[in-house]
């Protein structure tokens, strides 16, 4: 058995635990199609009977039964058909459902690392098209495999009860197939992983086309996109066409070797022997078990395309469920943060990189004092606050909160100890409330979140809403202007308790006018937290106990405001430049 066999079976046997865990309505499906499958060769055995003794002999007794019995196949068939599909329908929504969970959970606790790498229309096709299609394709495959297996082995079984010569002339047939069975099978998978790549491809280049319609619009980029997505929609429909060849051509191929083996079975049985032995009703019944067997023979064969590509998404799925989660070693909780923070001889390289983003940071924040990076973008100044939150791990050096290395501290409450408001705004397609009460949050009393979105300047628009802190603001606040929603991020933070606060570029959407009513609001933010604020305007920092000047990922200078201008060096540049450019 080949490696590709090997985990396709793998695969396949792992996709199958998960109908075993749905055991009872497995049993009834299970029994439900094996007796759907005995009826074909209870039909075709009744055709003996019908010939020999019903029209040649005129036997009275099998006159009599043998209508009621016709009609109690079909009854039985038609029952056990239905209670097949329906059964296996729901153990195959269940996997849905159980799966989707899965992937959900597990890209909820995936490093940022992983994000980073992917595009969104990819991750999205995880839950959505590989999902769908495993559990469609598995339980599909499960029924045919049961169903139509057994009723090839209840046919071949009459065919050798009725004549084995005649038998064994079409068995012949079986290790061609299996050869076939084999090439084919390579090659579908192959195709299914290049078409389900395609998909991630489309509907990443559809989901940039809806977050970015006006700037796709304000620069006439309607040609581009559409050009790009029909080239990803070409390749989609390239590599199904290829997998629909490959299908449609394996069918008339085995039906074409089926068509040998009979004719060969037709020569041995007008053989003057092999007549001697078969009744009529005998041959009838060998010839319809012979045409029944080549429906589930084409099933098994269709099967078995839809069988590798939901083996393909089955080895996407499981690779991503395989892959190792955020890595959280801590075992230490602060129960009372006092945000004393220090990085000592802290650097760090990306991933996959040699590109050294930090080198040999060190200060020490005392607790609840405002500490201030500036720099040109690059320089390391969002890197240095993601490594406080460890959606990085720094490479060498020591970072600690209250003396206490942040790796020993467990992740949920490391970050239960921090609040964030960053330059890219994220809002969920809930009530404001909601969106403010984030979180741990939640239950927090009505009158705390109105008094956080009234000290984050946020008041003068939610009152005007229609349905106030009930408003659904759409996805990622579409309904809300950028201030407005950099208001509403602020107001989170504001309201949570963490004692450690960053702000990265938490004015940049406001308005002039805006930012000179929300930073009363921050001074007051920031009274009792420590607090890292990244800032562009430099006007907006004047106050902080410290500012560190970052160029190339390196502390250049630091000091307050009036000693750095005194120093007249990096940071007085680009105070001056922006104090010109303002005038």
């Amino acid at each position: 058995m080949s490696l590709t066999q090997t985990t396709g079976l793998k695969v396949y046997r792992r996709l199958i635990s998960y109908s075993l865990q749905y055991k009872t309505y497995l049993v009834i499906a299970v029994i439900s199609m094996l007796l759907s499958a005995v009826t074909q060769p209870l039909f075709a055995w009744i055709l003996g009977p019908l010939l020999d003794k019903a029209i040649l002999q005129r036997d009275p007794e099998v006159i009599v039964w043998l209508p009621a019995g016709i009609i109690g196949i079909f009854l039985l068939r038609s029952i056990s058909m239905f209670s097949a599909s329906y059964y296996m329908g729901l153990v195959g929504r269940f996997i849905t459902k159980k799966l989707r969970n899965e992937v959900f959970t597990q890209m909820l606790y995936m490093p940022v690392s992983f994000f980073e790498k992917r595009t969104s229309g990819s991750l999205l096709a995880y839950i959505n098209y590989y999902t769908e299609q495993i559990a469609n394709t598995s339980v599909r495959g499960l029924t045919v495999l049961i169903q139509d297996s057994a009723t090839v082995v209840g046919l071949i079984g009459l065919m050798f009860y009725q004549s084995w010569i005649l038998a064994l002339s079409v068995l012949i047939i079986f290790p061609i197939i299996a050869l076939i069975f084999n090439y084919v099978s390579k090659r579908l998978r192959r195709l299914s992983h290049k078409e389900q790549s395609s998909v991630g491809d489309i509907t990443h280049i559809a989901n940039e086309m809806i977050h970015g319609y006006k700037t796709i619009r304000i620069f006439n980029g309607n040609h581009y996109e559409a050009k790009r997505f029909n080239q990803a929609n070409e390749d989609n429909m390239k590599f199904q066409m290829k997998r629909l060849v490959t299908e449609l051509l394996t069918l008339p191929i085995i039906q074409f070797i089926v068509s040998i083996a009979l004719a060969i079975m037709v020569y041995i049985a007008t053989l003057p022997s092999t007549l001697e032995t078969l009744s009529p009703g005998s041959f009838m019944s060998f010839i319809m078990s012979l045409i029944l067997l080549l429906n589930p023979l084409r099933t098994l064969t269709q099967l078995n395309a839809q069988l590798q590509s939901s083996i393909a998404a089955g080895e996407s799925i499981f690779e991503l469920l395989d892959s190792p989660i955020e890595t959280d070693t801590g075992t230490l909780e602060l129960d009372d943060c006092q945000g004393k923070v220090s990085y000592n001889n802290v650097s760090f390289i990306y991933p996959d990189t040699e590109q050294e983003v930090l080198k040999n940071i060190n200060f020490v924040s005392k607790p609840m004092e405002t500490i201030a990076i500036v720099g040109k973008s690059g320089s390391g100044k969002t890197t240095l606050v993601n490594l406080l939150a460890r959606f990085y791990e720094n490479t060498q050096g020591t970072i600690t909160i209250d003396d206490i290395p942040i790796q020993d501290i467990k992740l949920d409450n490391l970050r239960k100890n921090i609040a964030y408001v960053g330059q890219d705004i994220v809002l969920f397609n809930d009530t404001i409330r909601n969106n403010i009460a984030y979180g741990d949050m939640k239950q927090l009393p009505m009158e705390q979140i109105y008094k956080a979105a009234k000290a984050a300047h946020a008041l003068e628009f939610i009152e005007k809403l229609p349905d106030g802190f009930d408003t659904v603001i759409g996805d990622n606040g579409v309904l809300l202007s950028g201030g407005q929603k950099q208001r509403l991020s602020i107001a989170r933070a504001i309201l949570s308790p963490a004692p450690i606060l960053i702000l990265d570029e938490a004015t940049s959407a406001l308005d002039t006018e805006s930012e000179r009513y929300i930073q009363n609001s921050l001074d007051e933010l920031l009274k009792g937290r420590t607090t890292f604020v990244i800032a562009h305007r430099l006007s907006t920092i004047e106050n902080a106990d410290r500012i560190f000047v970052m160029d190339d990922g390196e502390i250049i200078e630091q000091g307050n405001h009036q000693e750095l201008l005194a120093l007249e060096g990096k940071y007085a540049y680009l105070y001056n430049i922006q104090f010109h450019e303002i005038a």
